[in-house]
């Protein structure tokens, strides 16, 4: 892999908050957000990151505050989490960039897309429950619970495996590495982040899909949890003018149980939709 192109750690400041971020390749940004589980952090994308540096982007993901090795802030709600991504987009000198959003991380890439369409040149959104519609009949899904105590590194492993259908890809290093990030004050903040009130903002933001301004791709697995292959198929019969596409052999963990079809449909995607060159 040329040098230029594999993935390198630094810091920024965002908000007086020193975020890590993952930095490989050149040319026009792609910033990756993950998702909320305990012990999610940028790491969900690295082995993500070379495909799209070969492909001539420039591929940035980062940890959230009070994920992974970021610092923890005073504001645990999503919106504040929403509002630092420009933010950190200035910080990296990005005028403009395409969103990858994993699991919750999709509706921030969405309502950021429909907020400042003018900065976001596309949204791709992996495994993104929220943005699908309910099945008819169905009760309401449950809100997002976090352990009453921190995990055992086993619980770790399990609860990793439970999101992939190649259970093989979670290494013993994987483990490790997402545990590190599931305990003290990590685990303290996801707390916190369950505990915060999201107000509502109007309609669900799978409804609002199709008056994004930017091209827009949503990549799920069909073996992904809570019926998402129903459901996708239900948000694809209202709205057939999406793009969205389901891939066999996936669950929830679409960055690593698909990660080469992930990286074939967005960079088609995002050379398709003529991405700016030099942004």
């Amino acid at each position: 892999m040329d040098g230029d192109r594999q993935a390198q750690d630094r810091y920024v400041t965002v908000d007086g908050l020193h975020l890590r971020v993952i930095e490989a390749g050149q040319g026009p940004a792609v910033l990756f957000l993950h998702g909320a589980s305990l012990g999610s952090s940028a790491d969900v994308f690295r082995r993500n990151l070379p495909a799209f540096a070969r492909a001539g982007f420039r591929a940035i993901a980062f940890d959230a505050p009070g994920f992974g090795r970021s610092d923890v802030p005073a504001d645990h709600s999503l919106a504040y989490r929403r509002a630092l991504v420009p933010k950190l987009m200035d910080a990296l000198g990005v005028k403009t960039a395409a969103l990858v959003g994993h699991s919750q991380a999709g509706t921030v890439a969405v309502a950021l897309a429909l907020q400042h369409p003018s900065r976001i040149s596309h949204v791709i959104v992996l495994g993104t429950g929220s943005l699908l519609p309910p099945l008819p009949g169905s009760p309401p899904r449950p809100e997002r619970n976090v352990p009453d105590r921190e995990p055992q590194i086993a619980d770790t492993r399990a609860a990793l495996e439970a999101t992939l259908v190649h259970r093989e890809l979670a290494t013993d290093e994987d483990v490790a590495l997402r545990h590190g990030f599931c305990t003290g004050a990590q685990f303290a903040a996801a707390v916190a982040r369950a505990a915060a009130k999201e107000p509502p903002e109007g309609p669900p933001l799978w409804q609002r899909l199709t008056t994004l301004s930017v091209p827009l791709l949503m990549i799920y697995g069909r073996q992904d949890r809570a019926q998402a292959a129903e459901r996708a198929a239900l948000l694809k019969e209202t709205y057939p003018q999406l793009d969205l596409r389901l891939v066999d052999k996936c669950h929830h963990l679409v960055p690593w149980d698909a990660a080469d079809e992930f990286a074939r449909l967005a960079v088609e995607f995002l050379n398709r939709s003529s991405p700016l060159r030099g942004a």
